[in-house]
């Protein structure tokens, strides 16, 4: 009896060695606080995948910015410090200036449209280039997890059209081709930080900003300009770039968790992201907001002579009017 407890108790040791020694524990970094939206799915995921890892798979969720701003974050991941950056990765033109381009306005016919273009060749293919420059893969479709979840105009003045963009002021971020795009649509672009817009329409330095919508009452924009307008200028998801290194020596059972994880968690930011839109424009629009959804066509037809230009001009990255055009299908 003796020794059937001794092997026992040696097998049940040698089994806790064995998850011991292939316990793997990543960090997470965000710029997200832990009970916004986009907080809650990442910690999901967190959850999910030391759930379905049976343990062996923990991630360290470190939010707003625990890890430092996003260039320290960067060089982290790139080191395998960080092994998880959830953001959206427009930051991605560090090492792929044309990743830039997935955030091109008015170029895309819905998300679905947008989605088929990411995941498309040449989407692949841009990311694919940052893995082999950066050593920075994406998980999965990184479409998946919903940010915005759609891109509104706050404005002192009323928009409700084409026409109502000539000469206002408009807030951008020091983005160029954001810049040209506003400015060929006939607004007057000031380029300030994010943390300065609220100050900034309150004294009438500039009269609008373009936001995803979910973020307007946060940012208490509402309090200073009374008008919303859905202008889709483009789509937006938070995609989870990944140490390729970290990523491949997962063994199977984890990378199958981590991606189950994902999977769930993103349908989860759905639910989560327009439910809290829903109830955040119901707020605002009891105390007074305008809302309004803006006929996005003349938009579309402006931005088209301005890619008409670009491409003329050997400006648009190889191959792109055609992957777009090919993703309508």
């Amino acid at each position: 009896m003796i020794k059937k407890l001794e092997v026992t108790a040696i097998a049940v040791a040698i089994a806790l060695l064995g998850q011991t020694a292939f316990a793997e524990t990543w960090r997470m970094a965000t710029k997200m606080p832990v009970d916004s939206p986009e907080g809650k799915v990442f910690q999901a995921i967190a959850d999910k995948t030391a759930e379905y890892s049976g343990g062996t798979l923990e991630i360290q969720v470190f939010p707003n910015e625990q890890l430092g701003k996003e260039d320290a974050v960067l060089e982290q991941l790139q080191s395998n410090v960080v092994q998880i950056y959830a953001e959206g990765f427009g930051f991605l033109k560090k090492w792929v200036p044309e990743t830039t381009w997935f955030s091109a306005a008015f170029m895309f016919d819905d998300r679905d449209h947008w989605a088929r273009f990411v995941n498309g060749d040449l989407g692949q293919e841009w990311f694919q280039r940052v893995e082999d420059e950066a050593g920075v893969t994406v998980l999965g479709d990184p479409t998946k997890i919903l940010r915005g979840p759609y891109r509104v105009m706050v404005s002192g003045p009323k928009v409700s059209g084409l026409d109502d963009i000539s000469g206002l002021k408009l807030r951008m971020h020091p983005n160029q081709l954001a810049i040209a795009t506003w400015s060929h649509l006939g607004a007057e672009v000031i380029t300030l930080p994010w943390t300065d817009v609220y100050q900034s329409i309150d004294k009438g330095l500039i009269s609008a900003v373009n936001s995803p919508v979910a973020l307007v009452e946060s940012m208490r924009f509402n309090e200073v300009a009374e008008n919303i307008a859905r202008t889709d200028e483009y789509h937006q998801s938070i995609g989870l770039m990944v140490n390729a290194g970290a990523l491949a020596a997962l063994d199977d059972q984890q990378r199958d968790a981590l991606m189950r994880a994902y999977d769930e968690a993103a349908e989860l930011s759905v639910q989560l992201m327009n439910q809290a839109t829903e109830d955040s424009m119901a707020r605002m629009t009891a105390a007074g907001i305008e809302y309004v959804e803006l006929d996005t066509a003349p938009f579309v037809a402006r931005m088209g002579e301005f890619y008409d230009d670009l491409d003329a001009k050997g400006e648009l990255p190889e191959g792109f009017r055609a992957a777009v055009e090919a993703a309508r299908q």
